[in-house]
This record gives C-alpha cells, structure tokens and sequence, in this order.
C-alpha cells in the first residue's frame, strides 16, 4: 500500500468548524462489509445495531488544556507551547512542540500568564519542532498542574480557524472521559450523549473501557510512500483485567465487539494473545495499523471521517477494506457530510 493511494479531494467547507448541536444527532453513515451497502441514519440510531451482551469499547482518556501561550524573554516574542508528554514530575520537565519554531533556542525563557508567575526553560531540542521544557516553579506538584489548567487552552486542532468558545472545554471531551493524558480527543466518543449511553445500558450491551492517551502520533502526517515505512509515535495505553474479561467473555460468546473510534481500536491490537483473545496490558504502543491486516478483537467500529493521507483513514480501510472506503468517502463528499473532529460518523459493520 502507498501513501499516494488515500489522496483525495476533500472540500474545505466539508471540514468541521462546530460540533452537532446535540451530540447524538450528528450523521452516521452505516458501512456492511457483508452485503456491500451504504445507509444514512443519525447517530442515535447506532442503538439498532447493537443486542443484548454485545460489547462497547470506549477510550475514556480525558484531554487536558494543553496549548499555552507565553512571551519569549527579552523580546517578548508570543510563542505557542503545546503540552505533548510530561517527562519527569520531580523537575517538571516536559515535551512540547513550540510555534513559531525558529525562533526559540536552548536557554530561552518563557514566561506565562499577565502575571508571568510561570516560567519555562528550554534545555532541549528534541526534533524539528519540538523541544523539551523544564517549568521554574517552586510549589507543589498539584499547584503546578493547576496553573498548567488554569493557563492552557482547549486544544482544538488546527483546522478550526476560529478562537476557542466557553462550550469547546465540554463538547471537546467525551462524556465518559476519566483519565487524564491526552492532547487530542478521541473523537468517535465526542457523539454519545448520557441519554444513549443509558439506552444502551437498558438494552444490555456491555461496556469496556480501555485508556489510550491520544498524542500527536495519531495525527503525524505520513513522510514516506510506502506505508511499511512509517514509524508512529508512541502512545501510552491501559487496558485492565475487567475490560479483558468483558471482551474475551463476548468473543467467546461470538457477540459484536464494537470498537469506539480509531484510539480504541489501536488499543485493541496492541494487546492480542495468540489464541485471537485480549490481554490486559499497560505500556506503550506504536501499532500502525494499515491495509491488508486482520483485526483480531473488534467486528465492528465506529469512527468520524478522516483527512486525506491520515494514518486514522488507512487503519479504517483496513478494516471496511479499501474499495468500499473509497466509494463511501465519495459518497460522504456527495451528500455533505461533515469531516474530521467535530464531524459525522460512520458505523462500518
């Protein structure tokens, strides 16, 4: 598979500046693999789709405010600093990609807030765009990260051209987000309101929630045409005993397993035992996963419409297989369905 082959044209008004005004009532284009048809229902109707002991695999990891603005000392300079990974708690040390780039250098300082009461240092250059930051600040670590909230920002991708709204710091977030860590939100989970969520309870489905701290390797443009090539970033996961006992009992009960979303999917793969069952597991993963390859866990997923040349449009080929993908994104173009974050979604099943 090459790069070249996910290229398409995607018109700008198709990406998604706002989310639905409801969460469950954005579009949902449903995707049979088996019978090689394409529906259009919304998204509270994903509840059709699911009986009773089916399995919900949801990424509950919760984004953080992670982009701050700050002055560069002696200029004043404003640069963006957005909060990629925290290295070592003790000394505050953390990775971060900085904008514009050039003009901060090892030694710099930064100072954030109107009151400049927090101070940055920059003591590495990690890769092009990144650099390491250790935070000068001399109070506990619970009053540190609370400046670091009360100082960032949603951070919504770049895309969005518009400034930040009230509304964004909730509708950016799942509603069953739990476990802080991620730069970037899960986006599939963005449509499930507490009211489905609830239906979902009575009708009998399972829940199965497994973290995933989504950071840039989601997002990382793809540098090389041949796919087996490209090396992603890593990202941290979790995935306990419980969620693999609610997962394995499905399996074994050949009930759907439902993947919410890209994130969870990878968490999936990443932690397959060789009997085709998952395994708890809390690491690393750098699972890139492209066409052709055989999806051991999930039957079913759930997933927003992707960029072009996206790492997140392979793995979704991947699983619908790659013909059928491009015919129901030409489709999706068609009919004006709204792409990428706080776009529609699709149901491949």
């Amino acid at each position: 598979m090459k790069l070249s082959k996910f290229n398409f044209e995607l018109p700008e008004e198709l990406l998604a500046e706002y989310p639905a005004p409801n969460r469950d009532e954005a579009r949902l284009m449903v995707l049979n693999r088996k019978e090689g048809t394409i529906e259009h229902k919304m998204f509270k109707d994903f509840i059709d789709y699911l009986d009773e002991d089916d399995v919900l695999v949801l990424n509950n990891t919760k984004v953080f405010p992670a982009r701050l603005y700050g002055n560069k000392e002696k200029t004043g300079a404003r640069i963006e600093v957005f909060l990629l990974r925290e290295l070592n708690t003790e000394t505050r040390l953390w990775d971060v990609l900085v904008d514009p780039a050039r003009k901060i250098r090892i030694g710099n300082k930064l100072y954030f807030g109107e009151d400049e009461s927090l101070v940055a240092e920059v003591i590495d250059n990690t890769t092009s765009r990144g650099r390491t930051l250790r935070f000068l600040f001399d109070g506990p670590y619970d009053e540190f990260r609370q400046k670091l909230t009360d100082l960032g920002q949603t951070p919504l991708p770049k895309y969005i051209k518009r400034d930040v709204e009230p509304e964004d710091a909730e509708r950016y977030q799942t509603i069953y987000a739990k476990n802080e860590g991620a730069v970037a939100a899960p986006t599939a989970g963005l449509h499930f309101s507490k009211h489905l969520l609830k239906r979902l309870e009575i009708k009998g489905v399972n829940f199965a929630e497994v973290t995933l701290h989504v950071g840039l390797g989601t997002f990382s443009s793809v540098e090389v045409e041949d796919l087996s090539k490209h090396k992603m970033d890593s990202e941290e996961i979790n995935i306990d005993e419980i969620t693999a006992k609610i997962i394995n009992t499905g399996i074994s009960n050949k009930k759907r397993i439902c993947a919410v979303g890209t994130t969870s999917m990878r968490a999936l793969e990443s932690s397959v035992s060789s009997s085709g069952t998952l395994n708890d597991y809390s690491g690393w993963t750098n699972k890139f996963l492209f066409p052709p390859h055989e999806f051991s866990i999930a039957n079913m997923m759930i997933t927003n419409f992707h960029t072009p040349k996206s790492t997140l449009l392979m793995m979704v080929s991947a699983f619908a297989g790659y013909e059928f993908i491009k015919e129901a994104y030409a489709e999706a173009i068609k009919e004006k369905y709204r792409f990428y974050t706080y776009g529609d979604a699709m149901l491949i099943i």
